[in-house]
């Protein structure tokens, strides 16, 4: 992969869903312009449907504000909706809310939610969208790496539940995404690595060639040099969307390769307590987890353990899992049998056979899985 720096495009090709991926810098001020080439039909004369406009106390108030006064320029009626920052914003009770303000707005089925931030506004922003009027149209605009390269593509939205994390939800697929990488720019450190690991994830599961593209260029992705940017960016959306594009209801079990350490991960992150440990930090420990359980069943040897360990450490990345947890072993299988993918209570986990290539493996034995739950099995 070569290293140049434009703006690109991914195509996700669902038929009447079909959606384009905008990737490059500065694209948020020209924003609705973006959209008129996409849906034309919401910007004829006199005709411009209203909007709301979702982001969080966390993001930058002038995002979503640019976008507003975009939407306003264009012709149409917009109404700003902030959320509380974190997961807490995925709960039936913040959705809610969100109704009060579309039903404030006299929103219709022509209404347009706008997500402006990161994964857990695009879930809940998107969640609304899909329940509102059986379904009106949405657009995601990330505002992090980690809902960039992969929340913001493939239409998965939904709230948490108590007992266990996007139990409800539904598949709705955005009518556009648009990703400025200058918002990259002003991430915190921990939330742009944090991102970075459902990168190396596309990597493990789909294409051993961009794994390496990662380990040749990772001092430049830490960097958030532009170039770089660009190619780890639509490189992953285009994995993410050519595994959509195939299995887009998860019905053929193909989609269930991008949870690859996710079942560990969200265990990991529900017992620590939602926002202790960032969505990313979750995953990459649990594809830590994934990879050594692998490796003991005989499906990889040490090798890929050891350089998916070195990626992810580089990355700034944590591999091993808090001292807090490694002893709660059993709560962390509890909360793992409540995965979507178990099938009555039993676990099927998303494992590595080969650099690029996972597969999904059931009767998994216990024992094997509590030798990976602890901090000195998942460290290399």
């Amino acid at each position: 992969m070569s290293l140049r720096v434009s703006n690109q495009r991914v195509l996700v090709d669902l038929g009447p869903r079909s959606y384009a991926i905008e990737i490059g810098e500065g694209l948020l001020a020209s924003f609705c312009h973006l959209l008129q080439a996409a849906r034309p039909n919401w910007f004829l004369a006199g005709k411009v449907p209203s909007a709301l406009v979702v982001t969080d106390a966390g993001v930058p108030a002038r995002y979503a504000e640019l976008v507003v006064a975009q939407w306003v320029e264009a012709g149409g009626r917009a109404a700003l909706a902030i959320q509380p920052q974190g997961e807490t914003a995925k709960s039936l009770g913040e959705i809610e809310k969100l109704y009060d303000q579309l039903i404030g707005l006299t929103a219709d089925r022509h209404t347009v939610v706008i997500a402006v931030g990161g994964g857990v506004v695009g879930d809940a922003a998107g969640f609304a969208a899909a329940t509102y009027a059986r379904g009106i149209s949405f657009v995601q605009v990330p505002t992090t790496l980690l809902a960039a390269v992969d929340s913001s593509v493939g239409g998965k939205v939904g709230v948490n539940h108590r007992l266990a994390k996007n139990m409800i939800g539904a598949f709705h697929q955005p009518a556009a995404v648009v990703i400025d990488l200058a918002l990259l720019q002003s991430l915190p450190e921990r939330e742009y690595r944090a991102g970075l690991a459902e990168v190396v994830k596309y990597g493990v599961i789909l294409d051993g060639d961009f794994f390496r593209f990662l380990e040749a260029n990772q001092a430049a992705i830490c960097k958030r040099e532009s170039a770089a940017l660009v190619a780890v960016v639509k490189r992953s959306c285009e994995l993410k969307g050519l595994v959509v594009e195939k299995d887009e209801f998860e019905t053929s079990g193909l989609r269930a390769c991008l949870n690859y350490g996710h079942t560990f991960g969200h265990a990991i992150e529900a017992i620590a307590g939602y926002g202790e440990i960032l969505h990313g930090e979750g995953v990459a420990i649990g594809m830590m987890c994934a990879a050594r359980l692998a490796q003991r069943l005989g499906k990889i040897d040490q090798s890929l353990v050891d350089r998916q360990h070195a990626l992810l450490t580089t990355m700034g990345l944590p591999t091993e899992l808090p001292a807090t947890l490694a002893s709660q072993q059993e709560t962390l299988l509890e909360r793992m049998r409540l995965d979507k993918k178990s099938v009555d209570g039993q676990l099927r986990l998303i494992l590595p056979v080969r650099l690029g290539e996972v597969e999904s493996f059931g009767g998994i034995p216990l024992d094997a899985v509590r030798g990976v739950l602890s901090s000195s099995d998942t460290a290399s």
